[in-house]
Parts: structure tokens; sequence; C-alpha cells
């Protein structure tokens, strides 16, 4: 990923806290008919290994976890806060005329190697963990729990599906919010966002305009 200085975000709390709240990873692997994604959401798990792992699991009728093999280099992209940039919010715009419309965007690239976790036991706890977590945010009075279906219908469920387990290896990420423009427009551009409702990446420009 093509990466200027000022756009860099090394800071591992900040990524880590973008895959928190953007939990849908494209996993990318190299398999036998060349390169596949798949779209799955992930848990991170920073107290396994030296960088954290990242868990998740797919359809046991998905190809991927019969062709991709144990220790294979895999990516998952993580996609935060985007929009569209209009020139006709930069203050400046309307002096020089020289601005040119952008897309403004957060996002990481979690690089590590792959394994396929065939385990009851992994699939049962990972999917607890999830769906504790996402149903905390569904606003439903009384969130899903598996309880709330037959012991027999949750085991089919699980036997439907196969962990993944993705020891990271290195996160990097780009935070791309106007940090090469003034600052005024910087501020007018996240300003307009606001005004159309786009509340998460305007308040993520106005985070690096201060």
């Amino acid at each position: 990923m093509y990466i200027p200085e000022h756009f860099a975000e090394t800071r591992n709390e900040q990524l880590h806290a973008l895959i928190h709240a953007h939990p849908l990873g494209a996993l990318v692997i190299a398999g036998p008919h060349g390169l596949d994604a798949n779209h799955v959401p992930f848990e991170l798990d920073l107290n396994a290994g030296a960088h954290g792992h990242l868990l998740a699991h797919v359809a046991r009728a998905n190809p991927l976890w019969l062709e991709a093999k144990d220790g294979a280099e895999a990516l998952v992209i993580f996609r935060g806060p985007q929009g569209y940039i209009s020139p006709n919010w930069y203050p400046s715009k309307h002096e020089t005329h020289r601005q040119v419309p952008t897309w403004n965007y957060q996002v990481v690239h979690v690089h590590g190697r792959l394994r396929i976790r065939d385990d009851e036991r992994f699939v049962r706890g990972l999917v607890a963990r999830l769906t504790r977590a996402h149903e905390a945010q569904s606003g439903a009075a009384r969130p899903w729990r598996m309880t709330d279906s037959t012991p027999e219908f949750i085991d089919q469920m699980l036997a439907a599906i196969v962990g993944i387990e993705i020891e990271i290896e290195r996160m990097v990420g780009k935070w791309k919010l106007g940090q090469n423009r003034e600052m005024r427009d910087r501020v007018g551009a996240a300003e307009a966002l606001q005004r159309l409702g786009h509340e998460d990446i305007a308040a993520a420009m106005l985070a690096v305009a201060t």
C-alpha cells in the first residue's frame, strides 16, 4: 500500500481501535486459482502471540479452509470511515481555483500467517464471544444468546463452520484525512461532511486538524 509519510498511522492503539470498531475484514490469500478474498468479521486477541491474533470463522462449504495451507501468508484489510471530498469545500479553492476532488479514508492492513482451526471448542468459544460483543451493540432489550436455541440446533450450526486464526506479523495503517491541506481547508471539508451526515469521517478529519 502506498503511504505518503503524512498519511502514515503507526500507533498500535489507533490501529487496534479501528479494527475493533470495524471488524469486518477482507481476508486475502493466494489460493490454487490465484488471489482470493473473503469478507468475514474478526475478533482481535491482543493476548496471543507477540503482536496479537485475528480470529474468525467461515462456512464449511467455503473452499478457503481446504485450499489454504497452515502457515500461508495472509492479508486482512479493515476499512474505517471514508468519503468523497469536493474541492468546493476548501475555502482556498475559491481564491486560487487550484484544487481537485479526492477521497479521504482510514484503513488498516494486517499481515500474518494463517492457521485453520477445525476445532469445535475453538469455534464455539469464538462464536460466543463475537455474539456477546455485537449483541451488546444491537439495541435489543434482551440480547440474543446461544442458549436461546436448542443445544442440538447450535451443535448443527457450529458443525457447519470452520475456525481461522491469523498470527499477526505486522500492521500498516493509512489515515488519509487531509493532513496535506491547509488547516482551513481541512476544517471546511470536515464541516461539509458533517452537514451531509457523514459524522465518522468528519470527526476523524477534525481530530487531525486540531
